[in-house]
């Protein structure tokens, strides 16, 4: 993997997921694999840790809209670009990501959406990446070709079958000093 920073949904919005999601729904926890669900969820992808749902998990399916969000935090201005989708988190604080390398979700051949933003959080532009044999050097690519252009900020990684946020990913922050410089 090149100098990429892979996001989940940040702890602090997950605390707020948990009580009312973005479009105002409150928290309705279930249990993965126990029929309570509009779907069969195990095996989902999680976006509190990024890793797939597994059976007998306390889980909730929740309205996230990310580039509000971030909007928000960095003061952009996304207009219409801004949207809310359904994703799955852990229905209580599961402590975040594994330290795992590579990219999640990474399987191959599936589809996915790799959508560009700027600064200001309009789209410039996506690409769609059926993910090789080898995952990594898939994403790796289509990353450095997004990042490639100096106008990119992030980039929104999202299922192509349902078009739901799986993750973020950014230019890896550069390497400070240890005096801060």
């Amino acid at each position: 993997m090149t100098d990429f920073s892979i996001r989940p949904i940040p702890a602090a919005t997950l605390k707020e997921l948990r009580t009312t999601d973005d479009s105002g729904h409150p928290l309705q926890p279930f249990t993965a694999g126990a029929g309570q669900a509009p779907l069969d969820c195990v095996g989902s992808p999680l976006r509190c840790c990024l890793r797939s749902i597994e059976a007998d998990e306390a889980v909730a399916l929740v309205s996230y809209a990310p580039l509000r969000r971030w909007a928000a935090a960095t003061g952009a201005e996304p207009g219409a670009y801004d949207e809310a989708g359904p994703v799955f988190i852990h229905a209580e604080d599961c402590g975040g990501p594994a330290e795992t390398p590579g990219y999640p979700f990474a399987r191959p051949g599936a589809l996915r959406t790799l959508r560009r933003y700027s600064a200001q959080g309009h789209i410039l532009g996506g690409r769609l990446l059926e993910l090789p044999e080898e995952p990594t050097v898939g994403f790796d690519a289509a990353l450095e070709e997004a990042f490639a252009d100096p106008e990119v900020a992030l980039v929104h990684v999202r299922a192509v079958e349902y078009g739901c946020f799986h993750f973020e990913v950014r230019p890896a922050a550069p390497p400070t000093t240890a005096d801060g410089a």
